[in-house]
């Protein structure tokens, strides 16, 4: 028997499709498995606080972060830089989480400004800075975090 359903000459391959599905589902299981497993290595306390649900950093956005905002990586030139270890900014990425989001204008996601009370790093101008932005989608997924506010037009 022909498990392959064919619509308007597109043949659309079931049992394939299937492996594939699960092969994929089964890959993104492992890969949120080692996620979670490498922010687990981080010296920081209450690490389930950046896997919940509603206030997730992955590694793939933590890599974002550490790429265009770490001082120690040279790209990205014009953007602000952590002067901080990176335990500390995933701390500090951590701590702003307990504040209430803030809308942000023009757009759906939302930010959280957190003081520090010491420098974190410097913004895009050169200026030491003390607080630190994260910008999440409403669901409450980092998507980004930076030293300094975000300078809005």
């Amino acid at each position: 028997m022909n498990t392959a359903t064919t619509t308007n000459t597109f043949v659309f391959h079931e049992a394939q499709w299937l492996q594939v599905l699960f092969l994929l589902a089964d890959t993104a299981t492992w890969m949120q498995q080692l996620q979670e497993g490498l922010i687990w290595q981080l010296p920081v306390k209450q690490h389930k606080k950046l896997l919940r649900k509603n206030w997730y950093l992955s590694v793939t956005v933590l890599a974002h972060i550490l790429e265009r905002h770490y001082y120690k990586l040279p790209r990205h030139p014009l953007a602000g830089k952590f002067t901080i270890s990176i335990p500390e900014i995933v701390n500090a990425i951590k701590e702003a989480g307990q504040l209430s989001p803030q809308p942000i204008a023009g757009s759906t996601n939302l930010q959280r400004v957190w003081e520090a009370g010491c420098p974190l790093g410097y913004d895009p101008a050169g200026n030491t800075v003390t607080t630190l932005t994260i910008i999440s989608s409403a669901a409450g997924e980092i998507i980004t975090a930076f030293p300094g506010r975000l300078v809005t037009p």
